[in-house]
């Protein structure tokens, strides 16, 4: 039996109809929280009065994407070790984040990463720089998230016609746009526990049930996988079945794995996170939390991966209507019928929709607070009224611009969409963030080189990539205008942004060092920072 006919097949009423109750479930959540969302800073960050458990098993809601479920399960189902290369990378990223990034950030800011940014420099270009860096990475995350929804709807709907993907994109994007504008941070950090917890459950159910299927023998199911290929199946097991032995492929991979493992800490929605806590020995807690849960998740994408290739085979999950993002689902059918795929289904629609929804306000609040508040305004915006309408307004037209940017993106691999926002946060963010809380010469010139510099340059790089034109699996397939040779730019824009920001920095003469010495003893220290809101 076509197990791809078969899904096609499934009960479509049970599919929706458990969405539909987690949608009910999660608004009612939502309309709750609203009613104690009345300031920006309940808006924008929930009060500061979640815990650290709370917020880090939010921060693994809002980390593990479309794409660390339905892409990394389906490169791995797909490609085998190289697949697995993504789970490694998103993990290791987070050492950086706990390092580096996570408590000195929430001593040293207040909602978004242009506060940090903007403690020693000139108020107004850093703001601009560091809201309209936030936008493009929201929006190339919000893109991988839109495609995956497309991608689910095609495979257990049987919409196969791309207005009926189109509509649904929209329905999500709606939702979506629901949480933000009613619930704000605390509403959308809500949703995003109950789908951590849902989608954690829900993979650890089927991980049991794939390695109970083998013996609980992790050799048995690799052996299953390469049996179901037959000839040549053992480059499932070995490096270079998605990353080749040719030198320019393994350049693509160090780049890859570059973008990944230093774009994690430059993620604006996950930096916003780091702000819905009280204290920064909290925030701390948030991110040791999210490792544990995040490496048990990416350990169970380990067994997802390999049991779709055994009990499905990649022939079979090319053929579905999502490609490689279908591998999940397909196993879930494979393991348990309608049931199970219907309950998978579910939580990977809750996973885009929490993802979405935490990408979201971070982009509005970026927009609202940045430009709105500090550029425009000039820092005279009501607390209470202006700011966070038009925060509400501004994710009105996020969400129609993601809605637009998921249809056209629809069928692409989204582990590589989202690996291309990593490269955008890593090139554009993080050398700014860093600079700007370690050298004590940084000034507002080498913030605005290293921001937009870092930004043009992997914005172009990506648009001359393969991944946009010139091979089979590129966005645009039927022409060729690319010339630079590595699908992902983060090899030549991650180095290129942080040397920007040096020159811009040694080129001016602009450099507050009272200014930095006082940011250095409030972000060590905590003295001075935002506290927790009482209601």
């Amino acid at each position: 039996m076509n197990l791809a006919a078969g899904v096609e097949g499934s009960n479509t009423a049970l599919n929706i109809g458990i969405f539909g109750l987690f949608v009910v479930v999660t608004l009612v959540i939502v309309f709750r929280a609203s009613r104690s969302s009345k300031t920006a800073v309940d808006f924008y960050a929930a009060g500061h009065s979640f815990s650290g458990a709370q917020n880090g098993v939010a921060i693994s809601g809002d980390y593990l994407s479309a794409a660390s479920f339905l892409g990394i399960a389906g490169s791995i189902a797909v490609f085998g070790y190289d697949g697995f290369l993504y789970s490694i990378g998103f993990l290791v990223a987070w050492l950086i984040a706990l390092l580096l990034v996570a408590e000195l950030l929430r001593n040293t800011g207040k909602y978004t990463m242009g506060d940090v940014l903007a403690f020693r420099m000139r108020q107004r270009p850093v703001r601009a720089a560091a809201a309209t860096s936030t936008l493009v990475v929201s929006f190339f995350y919000l893109l991988a998230q839109m495609a995956g929804a497309g991608g689910l709807i095609a495979l257990l709907l049987n919409i196969e016609n791309k207005a009926g993907q189109a509509l649904v994109i929209a329905i999500v994007g709606v939702v979506m746009i629901l949480y933000v504008i009613i619930g704000g941070m605390r509403g959308t950090t809500w949703v995003q526990i109950i789908k951590a917890t849902l989608l954690i459950a829900g993979a650890f159910v089927m991980t049991l049930w794939v390695l109970g299927k083998y013996g609980f023998n992790l050799s048995e199911l690799l052996g299953g996988a390469v049996e179901k290929v037959g000839e040549g199946g053992e480059a499932l097991l070995n490096p270079g079945a998605q990353y080749g032995a040719t030198g320019l492929s393994r350049l693509d991979f160090v780049s890859l794995a570059l973008a990944l493992v230093l774009g994690t800490a430059g993620l604006p929605h996950i930096l916003m996170r780091f702000y819905t806590v009280p204290t920064a020995k909290e925030a701390r807690k948030s991110v040791v939390w999210a490792i544990w849960l995040i490496g048990i998740f990416y350990l169970f994408t380990l067994v997802l991966g390999y049991g779709a290739g055994a009990l499905v085979g990649p022939e079979a999950i090319l053929a579905a209507p999502g490609k490689s993002n279908s591998a999940a689902p397909l196993l879930a059918y494979a393991l348990g019928g309608t049931v199970l795929l219907g309950i998978i289904a579910a939580v990977a629609f809750a996973t885009i929709l929490a993802v979405v929804a935490g990408l979201t306000i971070t982009a509005s609040a970026s927009f609202a607070h940045d430009i709105y508040a500090n550029v425009i305004k000039k820092g005279a915006a009501d607390d209470k009224v202006a700011e966070v309408r038009v925060a509400r307004i501004t994710a009105l037209v996020i969400g129609a611009v993601a809605i637009a940017g998921g249809i056209v993106a629809n069928g692409q691999n989204i582990a590589f969409l989202v690996a291309l926002a990593f490269a955008v946060a890593a090139s554009a963010n993080l050398p700014t963030i860093l600079y700007s809380l370690f050298w004590k010469g940084f000034n507002t010139r080498g913030a605005l080189w290293s921001i937009y510099g870092g930004l043009v340059v992997c914005l172009v790089l990506i648009v001359f990539s393969p991944a946009v034109s010139g091979k089979e699996t590129s966005m645009f397939p039927t022409v060729d205008f690319h010339w630079f040779p590595l699908a992902n730019p983060g090899l030549v824009s991650i180095p290129v942004a942080f040397l920007l920001g040096w020159i811009g920095s040694k080129t001016s003469k602009e450099s507050d060092e009272q200014k930095y010495a006082e940011m250095e003893v409030r972000s060590l220290t905590g003295a001075g920072a935002e506290k927790a809101v009482a209601h």
